[in-house]
């Protein structure tokens, strides 16, 4: 009896200790853990711990609040108050070094306040009549001459690049005075703190004046292009705090702040309807227009002190005053919500977010650069969101102020959404994809006048989808694969046939016309990429350069995707595009590595080649590695690593590195990628990836990191069977994760 009753309690401890294995998880696997194998991750406690917080005035790193939409970026104050000291760049900035990781480097520049949306466009008047023809000569193709508008310093090139230009919607910013009446200057607002809570959107402010405590609540909400401010001031007089709304006319800037305010005469701002508590504008720029609506609690009332100025007062401050500000593409009669039910609706759609779609957790691994990267991640993720998910591509610094005359670049497209689909947060990228269906016309057009057939994408953008006169962006083609990449994503969560249709056209007149663009060369018997050309590394000259390695796995990637739809539509392959898949040149190399261009093959010889993107990698890593021997592109890795010339990067580079290293099998490169301490890597205290003085926050930077971590965590098509197969398995880094989508 002894017996039998100690073989059942041998088998009871045996089926409990297999049943703890499974609930609690194998410490095989380096000390990965996924969704399965743990509890569900504290996300208020992930998202929390990385709420941006300063306590000093950064100007390289006002927060912003934003709906993807719309965005308003702050100062100190939680409006644009000094949006004058914001704009200076006379002074050194020392980027952050947070736990001691990165070193401490004296950085420039500073990031301009704005008011911007995905609709708030203006161009200046257009007497000369400028076309892009104005701007186009002929290249040899082969053979063939082919137009493009590569005249970009020229009248008509200046004209076209600098219109439209996306439009600073209005300047928001309290004025505070002193108890003498002397207007607060910055280096007068004390004990400073700002608290940006990404859990409800919410953006804290709080500043002494003479002592008096201001508080201040920033939000945008999720459904209006509509600011939301409460402000508690009952420490002031109400002569000491007002509010002053003001509207510039537009600016062909390059890169900065995109307000012109010495021209009032050029533009105008009609009073079109008055009430005791609120007051709408008319504006009208030239030949484009938009609506304001300024809604205030009962204490307050708005008087115009100059033209396009008007100040908010308030009669009491003994309790917390609220006010919101709408733009409106159009005129609107429907009341709007107030700053209190616009919190309500603010936080919820906030919780909502991070608690949707995918997340990450390093907070367990004993890595000294866990906590960054977690942090890079999170900021990323909120940033993108509100700069990043909007019904356009987005410009590369988003809605914070203008780079490329406000401009999206659709080779960009990819850094900047592909993330979304990888993180569970499909939508988040459909919100821009129709726009390609929109522009159909006007790009199929420009490209019937090259000779192609199907749909050549523009680059440089305008939201009508013209493209823009320039040296380099028009001879790019690497953008062209990317609605097919994009439809795959989404046919991949949300398979059948409404997905087929929505995106049918989108892929065949894709597919069209990359397999109309490359030129047979009989003497190879192949079919060749270019001239003219510039690969997305954009350092070579377009009329003598030829099959990049990236473009031509893309193009293969591309043209194969492309025929996949036509089978599961019913449709017989293309045999045309078959033609080219079997015919288009190979991936360039040389003495066993893989190199940037059949016609600059000195990739590893020549450090004038080893520098800008390294996109020799991207066959195998961006992509899929169809086609490329994983053996022969590590050692390019490891090539690249050892001698690219890292000072003249971009931040999107070392995602891409991170990527080709998680797929052939050496994580601790994907790590020290992703964390390679210099400049172009620099993550700011906002979240924002600095560049340069020109570009102190560079989007496709942070799409990036998100693209690769969900990568390295959640895995890949034909992935290790091994959990968070492209982090360190050495037990360093304890990757807990769940919701995120494998990558093809």
């Amino acid at each position: 009896m002894n017996t039998l009753k100690n073989h059942v309690l041998s088998i009871f401890i045996f089926y409990f200790a297999i049943t703890l294995f499974f609930l609690t998880g194998s410490n095989s696997d380096g000390g990965h853990k996924s969704v399965d194998q743990e509890n569900s991750i504290d996300r208020h406690a992930l998202v929390t711990r990385h709420n941006p917080v300063l306590t000093e005035i950064n100007r390289l790193s006002p927060l912003s609040v934003g709906n993807g939409e719309f965005a308003f970026t702050a100062d100190i104050t939680g409006l644009q108050t000094f949006t004058d000291f914001y704009n200076r760049d006379e002074d050194n900035v020392p980027a952050p070094g947070p736990d001691g990781f990165l070193q401490q480097r004296e950085i420039e520049g500073a990031s301009p306040l704005a008011t911007q949306s995905q609709w708030g466009w203006h161009s200046f008047p257009n007497p000369e009549g400028h076309t892009m023809a104005d701007a186009t000569r002929m290249y040899d193709s082969h053979g063939r001459d082919v137009p493009y508008a590569s005249l970009q310093n020229t009248p008509a090139g200046d004209w076209l690049r600098e219109n439209p230009h996306r439009l600073n919607l209005a300047r928001i910013g309290f004025e505070l005075k002193k108890s003498d009446g002397t207007v607060v200057d910055i280096e007068e607002v004390e004990s400073v703190r700002q608290e940006l809570d990404l859990w409800s959107g919410t953006l804290h402010s709080q500043f002494e004046v003479e002592g008096n405590p201001v508080s201040v609540e920033t939000r945008v909400h999720p459904d209006h292009d509509m600011l939301a401010v409460t402000v508690d001031a009952s420490s002031l007089s109400h002569e000491q705090i007002g509010v002053v709304i003001a509207f510039p006319y537009g600016r062909g800037l390059h890169a900065g702040d995109p307000s012109d305010w010495s021209k009032p005469e050029h533009h105008t701002t009609n009073s079109i309807s008055n009430g005791d508590d609120y007051r709408e504008w008319h504006r009208i720029l030239d030949e484009d227009e938009y609506f304001v609506k300024l809604a205030w609690d009962e204490r307050g009332d708005v008087e115009k002190r100059a033209d396009h100025e008007y100040f908010l007062s308030f009669s009491d401050t003994g309790n917390p005053l609220s006010f919101t500000v709408a733009f409106l593409e159009e005129q609107v009669t429907d009341d709007l919500p107030d700053a209190y039910s616009t919190k309500e609706t603010v936080e919820g759609w906030w919780n909502d977010f991070w608690l949707r779609g995918g997340a990450i957790d390093l907070s367990e691994s004993s890595d000294p650069r866990a906590h960054e990267l977690e942090r890079r991640i999170v900021l990323s993720q909120y940033l993108m969101a509100i700069q990043s998910s909007g019904s356009m591509p987005p410009q590369e610094t988003g809605l914070t102020y203008n780079s490329w005359f406000g401009k999206f670049h659709l080779e960009m497209h990819w850094w900047h959404g592909v993330h979304f689909a990888l993180w569970d947060r499909l939508d988040m990228l459909e919100n821009s994809l129709d726009w390609y269906d929109e522009i159909m016309p006007v790009a199929r057009a420009a490209t019937e006048l090259q000779g192609y057939e199907g749909i050549r994408w523009p680059k440089m953008v305008s939201p009508d989808g013209r493209d823009s006169p320039s040296g380099v962006g028009v001879f790019l083609v690497w953008q062209q694969p990317h609605p097919i990449y994009y439809a795959e994503l989404v046919h991949r969560q949300k398979p059948g046939q409404e997905t087929l249709e929505r995106f049918r056209d989108v892929v065949f007149e894709t597919a069209d016309f990359m397999a109309s663009y490359p030129s047979w060369v009989e003497e190879k018997g192949e079919y060749v990429l270019g001239p003219p050309l510039i690969p997305a590394q954009e350092i070579f000259p377009p009329e003598e350069t030829f099959n990049p390695g990236f473009e031509l796995a893309y193009w293969k990637f591309g043209l194969e995707t492309a025929q996949q739809w036509r089978e599961r539509l019913g449709l017989e392959r293309d045999p045309e595009w078959d033609r080219v898949l079997e015919n288009l040149s190979p991936l360039p190399e040389k003495d066993g590595l893989y190199v940037n261009t059949e016609s600059h093959p000195n990739t590893f010889t020549d450090a004038n080649e080893r520098r800008d993107h390294p996109t020799l990698l991207g066959s195998c890593g961006f992509l899929p590695c169809n086609g490329v021997d994983r053996e022969k592109m590590r050692r390019t890795l490891h090539e690249v690593m050892d001698s690219w010339n890292w000072d003249h990067t971009w931040g999107w580079d070392y995602p891409l590195v991170a990527m080709t290293a998680a797929r052939v099998g050496e994580p601790d490169i994907a790590i020290d990628a992703l964390m390679m301490d210099v400049q172009k890597n620099t993550y700011l205290p906002n979240g924002h990836n600095y560049q340069d003085t020109r570009l102190t926050l560079y989007l496709p930077g942070n799409g990036g990191v998100l693209t690769a971590v969900a990568m390295m965590a959640g895995g890949w098509d034909g992935a290790p069977d091994m959990d968070a197969p492209g982090f360190p398995q050495d037990g360093s880094w304890v990757v807990r994760h769940e919701g995120l989508i494998t990558m093809p």
